[in-house]
């Protein structure tokens, strides 16, 4: 990971930590989710978390069982289905109800009806608390039939019974739960359990609608609907990433994320040719040299057609298959990249930079003690690598070692002091590990020391917002903008960081957005840029605009993990509209709640 990349990553989860410390204002303000990284966290307001169940919502055999010991999810689980009577009980008649026929039923008075559904749903309560589920079933199928009027709890009862058949019949469960909705929208216990089966059923944008609203109707109280939430989401984004990156196929990543990668290792010459080059051979050397013009997408062509023809020297085919193995990491064909890179060691083993590449491919698939190996077996090749260090210091960074981290970029910079990342990368671990005096003392030093890149700049400008130092992050943030306006191509992330402060600094929305949108313009697949528009959209409770920029985060994305976090965010978002169609009235509520914040 180059600095550059890394300062990416670090970017977006600073946007998304700013999401969740305003959680409150941009919960209620998107009627549903404040997002994180990795997931969506479903976050309470202020308010108490404790029960809020109407008095009506309880019906007799409700009250847990404590000595039940069945595993079976059953009316006396906590977890389990719950009968419930919106009227007060019913006891029980002395009559015969097996004479209540449709016939029967049909000439008696509405009142009196009402008085027998009534006895056959208590009945049916009864055979529910012991289990007998088919009985209960038709005892309230009963309590349907003779009601003079359709009641939501007899059909959400009846669900219940459905819910706990063996085997369970789901799509009866939805049924029914269909129309207990359809008579009373607010009814939660029915939404959650139709969500349940809707899970089961593997519909899960349907699972996610009602879990969605059941979250909100709940008023947060309940934590088991936010898991559920998280659950059905991580279940969708996953299925989903896989099956859209089978069809989509291999895809380079932004041209930005391309030159990050590549300036993470220090320039070298191009292979020496043989006396007697090969069309592969040269090939090769044009190859590198669209390298050079950031022309990403014809290298890579190139550099397969190189291989295709056959390279004539050792050297030269492990420098190809080295380039070749980068571009399928950068794609994320992990599995590739490790052939190709070894190949290329195979061929000379003394090649550090495959090695060094290997261990990136070993992180990624959380090997890291493989990953170090790799670096040891460098350093027996070349000590006087800095690469090797600067790029163990980054590992060590991710795993949060930032002491070791420091000694690592320390003598990457004692091996080579011209390469600007790993003093940036010093100041930021030592920063990381608390020593604040040293880490801004090593920034001061880096910008001096390079005063025409924006890195420095940038970075610098990072850790003072991190202290609220919003002035003197924006006066950094415009020096490293006027530095990248000469470069091709041009790194947006200082004006993106830009846009971040000045909503930071006095909740300027607007320059904020004017920031990222001119970072698009110059870049259109500036991820960091579309997920700050994605949150500020959030923010205004603007969520349809919000539901565009994280389809296209979607399309941005490299690997599974990313485009899973992507289709998260997406799909929350989703759910949220939804929620919003079938309840304006609550989220119109919620949205002026949202304002006044």
């Amino acid at each position: 990971m180059s600095a550059s990349e890394s300062s990416a990553t670090a970017f977006v989860d600073r946007v998304q930590n700013f999401v969740s410390e305003n959680k409150q204002a941009i919960l209620i303000g998107t009627a549903a989710a404040a997002i994180a990284v990795g997931g969506v966290a479903y976050y309470a307001s202020t308010s108490s978390r404790g029960s809020t169940s109407s008095k009506t919502d309880l019906e007799k055999g409700e009250k847990k069982d404590r000595k039940s010991k069945k595993k079976k999810k059953g009316v006396s689980d906590a977890d389990g289905p719950i009968l419930e009577e919106r009227k007060p009980k019913v006891e029980d008649d002395e009559d015969d109800l097996s004479k209540y026929t449709a016939e029967v039923v049909a000439a008696l008075p509405q009142e009196e009806r009402s008085r027998i559904a009534g006895i056959f749903k208590a009945q049916g309560n009864d055979a529910y608390k012991i289990r007998d589920y088919t009985k209960a079933a038709q005892l309230y199928s009963r309590a349907i039939e003779t009601s003079p009027k359709a009641e939501p709890v007899f059909y959400s009862n009846r669900a219940a019974c459905y819910m706990n058949m063996a085997p369970p019949q789901y799509e009866l469960v939805v049924q029914d739960c269909d129309e207990a909705i359809k008579l009373d929208i607010n009814y939660v216990k029915a939404l959650n359990r139709r969500a349940s089966a809707l899970e089961s059923l593997e519909r899960y944008p349907e699972a996610l609608r009602d879990f969605t609203a059941t979250t909100v109707l709940e008023k947060f109280t309940n934590q088991a609907t936010p898991l559920a939430v998280e659950r059905v989401l991580k279940t969708m984004s996953t299925q989903n990433a896989q099956e859209i990156l089978k069809s989509r196929g291999p895809k380079l990543p932004p041209a930005t994320f391309i030159s990050a990668y590549f300036a993470a290792f220090r320039p070298r010459d191009l292979p020496v040719l043989p006396e007697n080059p090969s069309e592969g051979d040269n090939t090769l050397i044009e190859s590198f040299k669209a390298l050079e013009e950031h022309d990403y997408k014809h290298s890579l062509d190139l550099v397969n057609d190189a291989l295709e023809k056959g390279i004539s020297w050792d050297v030269g085919k492990s420098e190809a298959l080295n380039l070749r193995g980068t571009f399928k990491f950068l794609i994320g064909d992990v599995e590739a990249a490790k052939d190709d890179l070894n190949e290329s060691i195979q061929l000379v083993p003394s090649f550090t930079q495959s090695l060094v590449k290997i261990a990136s491919v070993y992180m990624e698939q959380g090997q890291a003690e493989k990953a170090f190996e790799c670096f040891e077996e460098a350093i027996k090749h070349n000590p006087e690598d800095p690469d090797i260090y600067y790029h163990r210091g980054q590992v060590l960074f991710i795993m949060n070692k930032f002491d070791d981290a420091a000694e690592n970029y320390t003598k990457s910079t004692e091996l080579d002091d011209g390469f600007v990342f790993s003093h940036i990368q010093l100041a930021v671990a030592q920063y990381k590990a608390g020593n604040l005096a040293n880490a801004m003392a090593q920034f001061r030093r880096t910008m001096k020391s390079f005063p025409q890149r924006s890195e420095p700049l940038n970075y610098y400008g990072e850790l003072l917002l991190d202290q609220q130092r919003y002035q003197d992050a924006i006066e950094k943030f415009d020096k490293a903008i006027e530095i990248e306006k000469l470069k091709t191509p041009q790194n947006v992330l200082p004006l993106v960081n830009k846009g971040l402060t000045l909503f930071q600094m006095d909740q300027n929305i607007g320059a904020a957005e004017r920031c990222c949108n001119e970072a698009l313009r110059i870049d259109p697949e500036c991820e960091a840029a579309v997920a700050t528009l994605a949150q500020l959209s959030l923010q205004q409770g603007l969520v349809d605009k919000a539901v565009k920029f994280f389809e296209k985060s979607a399309e941005l994305a490299r690997t599974e993990q990313e485009l899973a976090g992507a289709l998260t965010y997406q799909y929350a978002t989703n759910a949220q509209v939804e929620f919003a169609k079938n309840y304006p009235q609550l989220a119109s509520q919620m949205n002026a709640m949202a304002r006044s914040f």
